[in-house]
């Protein structure tokens, strides 16, 4: 059966009808595309049909491009991709420009059959550039829709006409927080910015209607009328000028010029804006073009979008083990990390009870859902019965005997390993025997926290990232005796709660943790060398990190990177690689400078905990180099550190996959999202360059460069990390 397809009615009204039978949601593939073309072919050319209507066969209209025809469209072009990308990307302008001239005739603009859209809820990329080139928008009154063009989160932009039709429809300032930062706005939100028409109850019913009332008039876009204006202005306007010179500083200010995509987008508009509307449609295909060329947006679209999509689906868990889901859960510990747990898993629907020492500290957990529900009542996403529901869900106890009936505990007690211990055996005492038991530890290791358990295979970590509720992954950590239910009650829950896990094994600071450290150490060894705090900061921001690595050390607390550092020490003995970083966080935690908590740190902070500046007295320990390094060296000293621990990681067996180590990088700690993850970014440079870095930057800095034995053998092979580990996941996703 094919993707679209047509009814005719005595009324006139061709009613195109897209269902993909294979899918839950529309994506437009290149059959799709020509079977669409041949039906408004045959619309257009029948006496007997006065109009079309355009609608899914869904409750949602469509999500977007199948991501395999951007693969089909460059395979079909052989020796030159450019071309068969840039010639695919034209076909479907001519497919959506067919539809909105609609057959009239071009002098008079006259002629043409009305074509409306009818949308029954959401609407994401080619779902919404199809509708744009339609005559009238009409979305259902559905609450759980949401419109827009999601494509630059992603790594790429709207290449099917939406940049330049919303560009021409709502000018560049009413125009830019729907394009370059993707927004996806409910049916009443999308009207009242103008990128749809009408809200209705039954948009079939509406959209027949204005076909079968439809002048010739409403048929003309504004960009095809005589006498159009951009609205605020196109470049040359004076008016127009400034919004183009204010968006191109917004696009550097938040990009940092890391970003391909948002570049590209706005040089698309820029150029696109100066010409007429069919020649803007070329640019803005060549800019397309230019985009999907550059590695960084197929790997962007394979972490963000293919391989997150896979690991939220299951990709990773136990085939064997029935479902799984939580019914109710118990959470131990109320502080912010608890609370924050409570809170997403009422937001679930999960029953859970919040335990912490007295009624006091619980009630103030369970106060947490709390304010963050009158926040959403106060912005009008939470209604006053959704609050007091989610308020039913949480008991706030210090009763310990509430946690029978549960079927999942996630302790998350103070990071002490005799007080966990002393907690598992406690509710291990009352939780039912297949009640599976789960440490929030960030990192102590699970197989040791286990030995408190008499039932180690039910015994797992649940790593969530702070603030619970904002953060998207959960690190799953398997201990040496953690069993298949075990993994798969951890990964049925974590997608209850609509975040994106990684299942890693045991081992010290896990994954997420074991990468970060390493970045941030090596952001303080260069400022014991002399290297400007505000250098190393940018440099981690231009390659796309949300925080500089002194910034986040600010943040996460000095006195917690003193912390952990000694307890590594002590725990690896002699094998431990004392450094100067770890002289200077102790001399700071000494001049109780503990990081924005305290108001003192890496930087000075205002009586209201604003930062004010890098704080320039750690320069009397560590005074100033008189010549700076090379912002590449220093980008790459922090960009090695990490990849190179994710090498050893997937080399010692800690990762199994990885897809789960490039997005766990970007969701975890925000790294370099442009270079789809440490593994996507390693295949970018090459392992032999890779390589050959190694050695240069361990001859120069020291031993922890030195290249992993599995690099260095993918170097001398010629091999890629999904070349080699990733062609089977590729398959499954």
């Amino acid at each position: 059966m094919t993707d679209f397809t047509m009814q005719k009615d005595a009324d006139g009204i061709a009613t195109i009808t897209w269902d993909v039978q294979d899918k839950t949601m529309n994506v437009m593939s290149v059959e799709g595309l020509e079977t669409l073309d041949k039906l408004v072919d045959d619309a257009l050319s029948d006496e007997a049909v006065k109009g079309i209507v355009v609608t899914s066969g869904k409750d949602t209209f469509a999500g977007g491009m199948d991501l395999n025809l951007l693969a089909k469209l460059k395979e079909s072009a052989g020796d030159n991709p450019a071309q068969g990308l840039f010639e695919g990307t034209m076909r479907m302008h001519h497919l959506l420009r067919k539809i909105e001239l609609a057959g009239m005739d071009p002098k008079t603009q006259k002629g043409g059959k009305p074509i409306a859209s009818a949308l029954p809820g959401t609407a994401a990329g080619i779902g919404l550039e199809l509708p744009l080139a339609t005559h009238q928008i009409f979305v259902a009154n559905n609450p759980k829709a949401k419109i827009g063009l999601p494509e630059i989160l992603v790594g790429i932009f709207p290449g099917a006409g939406g940049t330049t039709r919303l560009i021409r429809k709502l000018g560049l300032m009413g125009a830019s927080s729907l394009l370059l930062e993707g927004k996806m706005n409910a049916p009443d939100k999308a009207k009242s910015a103008g990128v749809i028409d009408e809200v209705v109850d039954d948009p079939v019913a509406a959209a027949r209607e204005w076909v079968l009332n439809a002048t010739d008039a409403d048929l003309v876009k504004p960009w095809d009328a005589k006498g159009y204006k951009m609205p605020g202005g196109a470049p040359y306007h004076p008016a127009g000028f400034m919004n183009f010179v204010g968006a191109n500083a917004m696009v550097n200010g938040k990009t940092q010029g890391a970003f391909p995509a948002a570049k590209a987008m706005l040089s698309a508009v820029y150029e696109g804006a100066l010409v007429p509307f069919d020649t803007a449609l070329k640019i803005e295909a060549r800019w397309f073009t230019n985009v999907l060329m550059n590695p960084s947006s197929g790997a962007m679209i394979r972490s963000l979008f293919l391989n997150k999509e896979a690991l939220e689906k299951g990709a990773v868990r136990p085939k064997d083990v029935p479902d799984q889901r939580v019914k109710k859960l118990g959470v131990l510990g109320a502080g912010m990390m608890g609370a924050g747990i409570a809170l997403v898993s009422a937001q679930a629907g999960i029953e859970v009870v919040l335990i912490d020492r007295d009624q006091e500290a619980a009630d103030k957990g369970k106060a947490y859902t709390e304010t963050y529900l009158d926040k959403g009542m106060k912005r009008g996403r939470v209604t006053a019965e959704k609050k007091e529901a989610m308020l039913g869900l949480v008991t706030a106890t210090p009763d310990l005997d509430q946690l029978k009936g549960c079927d999942l505990i996630i302790e998350a007690v103070f990071e002490d390993p005799g007080v966990k211990a002393e907690m598992t055996k406690k509710v291990e005492a009352i939780i039912s025997e297949d009640c599976i038991f789960a440490s929030n530890t960030s990192t102590l290791p699970i197989t040791d926290l286990a030995k408190a358990s008499s039932r180690p295979e039910q015994f797992i970590g649940i790593h969530f990232f702070s603030p619970v509720e904002k953060m998207l992954l959960v690190e799953i950590i398997k201990g040496k005796e953690s069993g298949g239910r075990a993994v798969a009650k951890s990964l049925d829950y974590v997608r209850q709660i609509r975040k994106t896990p990684i299942v890693v094994n045991d081992a010290r600071f896990f994954y997420a943790n074991r990468c970060i450290i390493p970045y941030g150490n090596e952001a303080t060894r260069m400022i014991t060398e002399g290297v400007a705090p505000a250098l190393i900061d940018h440099a981690a921001q231009q390659l796309g990190f949300p925080v500089g690595p002194v910034q986040l050390g600010d943040e996460t607390s000095v006195d917690l990177a003193v912390r952990i550092m000694k307890a590594t020490k002590a725990a690896m003995g002699n094998a431990y690689p004392a450094s100067e970083a770890d002289d200077l966080i102790v001399w700071m935690e000494e001049q109780g400078r503990l990081g924005r908590k305290s108001g003192a740190g890496y930087f000075d902070y205002d009586d209201k905990g604003k930062r004010i500046g890098y704080w320039k007295g750690i320069h009397d320990k560590y005074p100033l180099a008189e010549e700076q390094p090379d912002l590449i060296e220093v980008q790459e000293r922090l960009m090695f550190a990490q990849v190179l621990e994710a090498v050893r990681a997937l080399e010692e067996g800690v990762l199994e996959d990885i897809r789960e180590g490039d997005v766990g990088a970007i969701l975890g700690w925000g790294f370099a999202p442009w270079s789809g993850g440490p593994f996507s970014w390693l295949d970018i440079i090459g392992a032999e360059y890779a390589a050959q870095r190694c050695d240069e930057l361990t001859a120069k800095f020291g031993e922890r460069f030195t290249c992993p034995a599995l690099l260095r053998e993918m170097a001398e092979k010629g091999q890629t990390f999904y070349g080699r580990f990733g062609a089977e996941e590729a398959q499954a996703a």
